[in-house]
């Protein structure tokens, strides 16, 4: 990745979103695509920003609030590409353009439940992203094949199963960047997960049919979180907690959730959010090929997804990902489930951050990477910068 020499952005007319707080007239610059220095500035005065030893290249807000950049931990393609199709360095090309326009500038390109040959292209790919530091992909998500028949949604039959030695090669790599893997607990052991753990992958729960006990034995063994909260696991009752309620009541764990006002309903979103608090309740996309372009429906194993609005189905009636984007997630956290700016862009950012321990993104501060997101006042996405480089701006800006 090319750093950028620096940049200045001049919030004359913008707030910026630092710390869980707005700051108003002030300037961020950067250099080497890190943030070193945010000063603030009279309105009526011209900003004197740090002096850097080349001449920055200058952007102005003139409305609308600055963000950090939003880190989405799943998301299965994006551009017409489905990453699982074609794993390729040039599809985590196209993905990350596709989702970059909505504010992503770090995501984990996730592999659902295949064959073995796939995982292995799949992490061959990742591993020349991170390693020549293509912007915005900073590792991979193994959302199976290691799941529950019961749960198992969308994910083809055939392919899942338990672990086996061939699999434990893929996860135990230390090219990957982040590596973050789905599984469900009543497919896998304590002991496997604790394995996976002390290599340093980060496993997440789901898929599952698994009762409480299994769920928190997982918990105990190193899982810190669970993908896609409510979907594609078992229910809280009255007498059985389920994953559901497990991941709520689990203090120190982390849930995904799908804000596309088709997977869960709102009361069910702001019941997550009151129990897990912003900290812990992540915004993800599940996204697959459809976002950023107008494709109604695309290949998917031996059968196809059809998009109905902003709802995919496989041909048997399951919810097959998303068309969301994670502008969008944030504007029904703000709009649908009132949480606040602040609250829904730490969902985005913050959390996921934390997630996945990569501590130098996630929020605006001197010596973060320089990830930002210009919102317009009706939240939509006016530009959007990836290590302090321009990577996407709405057309009406001429800078």
């Amino acid at each position: 990745m090319k750093l950028s020499a620096g940049a200045s952005l001049i919030a004359d007319g913008a707030q910026v979103l630092a710390g869980g707080s707005l700051i108003d007239h002030c300037t961020i610059d950067t250099s080497a695509g890190r943030i070193i220095a945010i000063n603030p500035m009279l309105a009526e005065t011209s900003p004197q920003g740090h002096v850097l030893q080349a001449e920055p290249i200058q952007y102005r807000l003139d409305r609308g609030t600055l963000v950090a950049g939003f880190i989405d931990t799943q998301v299965n393609g994006g551009g017409g590409v489905m990453f699982n199709h074609a794993p390729t360095l040039a599809s985590l090309r196209c993905m990350m353009q596709a989702h970059c326009q909505f504010g992503t500038t770090a995501m984990l390109p996730t592999v659902i439940t295949d064959d073995i040959a796939i995982m292995q292209a799949a992490a061959n790919a990742v591993a020349e992203a991170i390693r020549t530091q293509e912007p915005g992909i900073v590792g991979i998500h193994f959302e199976g094949p290691h799941l529950s028949m019961a749960k198992r949604g969308c994910h083809p039959p055939a392919h899942l199963r338990p672990i086996t030695e061939g699999e434990f090669q893929i996860y135990l790599r230390q090219d990957l960047g982040v590596r973050l893997i789905t599984v469900a607990p009543e497919a896998v052991t304590p002991a496997q997960i604790r394995q996976l753990v002390a290599s340093g992958a980060i496993v997440s729960l789901g898929h599952s049919n698994a009762k409480a006990d299994e769920v928190r034995a997982a918990i105990d063994a190193g899982a810190t979180g669970f993908t896609h909260l409510y979907n594609g696991m078992s229910a809280m009752t009255s007498r059985e907690p389920g994953m559901v309620g497990t991941a709520l009541i689990s203090d120190n764990t982390y849930c995904g959730i799908i804000l596309d006002g088709q997977h869960v309903h709102p009361i069910s979103a702001q019941v997550a959010w009151r129990v897990k608090g912003t900290a812990h309740l992540m915004l993800v996309t599940d996204a697959m090929s459809p976002v950023g372009t107008d494709q109604t429906e695309f290949a998917f194993f031996d059968g196809k997804v059809i998009r109905d609005g902003m709802t995919l189905r496989d041909p048997y009636g399951s919810l097959a990902g998303s068309v969301l984007d994670m502008a969008s997630a944030v504007n029904y956290a703000v709009n649908i489930l009132d949480l606040g700016l602040a609250a829904a862009v730490e969902m985005a950012s913050l959390t996921p951050a934390s997630f996945i321990h990569l501590p130098q993104i996630g929020d605006i501060s001197i010596g973060k990477q320089a990830d930002f997101v210009w919102l317009d006042d009706d939240l939509s996405v006016l530009a959007v910068w990836v290590a302090g480089q321009l990577c996407y701006r709405a057309a009406p800006l001429d800078w």
